[in-house]
Order: C-alpha cells, then sequence, then structure tokens
C-alpha cells in the first residue's frame, strides 16, 4: 500500500477512536448530571414533606375554593400534595406552589397571591379577603 492510503486509514482510524472517547466521557457527564438531577429532586421531595408537616392540619380541610384563582381541580392538587388547610397554604412558598401546578401541566396558573389570600382566610378576615380578591383577576394582581 501506498503512504498516502497508509495514512488515510490511520487518520479514519484516529478520528473513530477520538469520537468513541467523546462519546464514552459525554456518557459519563450525562450519568452524573442525571444523579445530581434525582439527588436535588430526593432533596426537593424531602424539603416539601418537612414543610407539611411543620403546619399542623386544623380540625379539617378548609375550603381551598374560597381563594381567587383555586378551582376544584387545583384544590383535589393541593390536597394530594398534603396542603388542605388555609393556615398550611399561607405557610407555603410560592416556589413549592409553582412546583405542583407545574407537575400537573397547570405552569400558567399564577399562585402568587394564594398564600397572602390563605391568611386572610386563616386568620377570619373575610372583608380583607374581598377587598383583595375584588383587585385579582384569576388570583392575580391585574
Amino acid at each position: 500500500m501506498s503512504n498516502a492510503l497508509w495514512f488515510l486509514l490511520g487518520l479514519i482510524l484516529g478520528l473513530l477512536v477520538a469520537f468513541a472517547i467523546g462519546w464514552f466521557l459525554w456518557r459519563r457527564r450525562m450519568k452524573e448530571a442525571q444523579a445530581e438531577v434525582e439527588r436535588l429532586a430526593a432533596l426537593l421531595r424531602e424539603k416539601e414533606a418537612a414543610e407539611v408537616q411543620a403546619v399542623p392540619p386544623a380540625a379539617g380541610p378548609d375550603n381551598l375554593e374560597l381563594i381567587e384563582g383555586i378551582g376544584p381541580k387545583i384544590s383535589r392538587l393541593l390536597q394530594e400534595a398534603g396542603i388542605t388547610t388555609f393556615t398550611q397554604l399561607a405557610a407555603t412558598d410560592v416556589s413549592r406552589l409553582e412546583h405542583i401546578l407545574r407537575e400537573a401541566n397547570l405552569a400558567m396558573v399564577d399562585p402568587r397571591t394564594w398564600p397572602e389570600q390563605a391568611r386572610l382566610a386563616a386568620e377570619g378576615r373575610w372583608d380583607a379577603l374581598k377587598a383583595l380578591q375584588d383587585e385579582l383577576k384569576g388570583g392575580s394582581r391585574v
């Protein structure tokens, strides 16, 4: 064989080896990234469970549908997540509410005013709650 052909075969072999090494390194990085995502997801689940346990439930569940922006479907979602009372909803971070909604493919719903509304309801400040809700549209400030 000529030197040019040997050179070409060596070049092709070198490229294949480089590709294989790159592919294996990429797979290892992806596995490490997946492990980190799973670790963070477990920490988030632990934090959410601790938040729900931190606020003791009242004698029974509250009607969360009294909160502007929460209907029957979202009320069920919150109850499944362990949020059954106004006090628990008031103590829940907006980021956790957004996470619950994203998991149910309801990311377009805005829960930013729910804890504030729930706090007023938990305190029995119905007039203040009504005044706040008059300023809202679908649970969001307009």
